[in-house]
């Protein structure tokens, strides 16, 4: 298994599997995709140390280096729509993640 570093601005050292590293990249990708799948997004959030709880219906909240974000999780396609892979990106530069 390939185990790539990310370096966020806490200089904390994450792990992260070649899948997930493959999302951070599709996730700062300019034009912005719809084809990323939001499973991979809660994979990526969880290998960076944050947490992602569910809430009611579709919305869930993510935790990451002390900040909070509530997204609605796609139906019924699995992929996550242009606006809210802006919003992920946005969650995550917050969060003090660069790719």
């Amino acid at each position: 298994m390939l185990i790539l570093q990310l370096e966020c601005e806490r200089h904390d050292s994450i792990a992260m599997n070649k899948t997930q590293q493959a999302t951070l990249d599709a996730i700062f990708a300019h034009p912005t995709r719809a084809d990323i799948r939001w499973s991979a997004i809660e994979s990526l959030i969880r290998a960076l140390g944050g947490e992602v709880m569910e809430h009611a219906g579709s919305r869930v909240a993510a935790r990451l280096n002390g900040v909070t974000a509530v997204f609605h999780r796609p139906h019924p396609r699995p992929e996550t729509k242009k606006g809210a892979v802006d919003a992920v990106r946005q969650f995550l530069t917050n969060a003090g993640v660069k790719p």
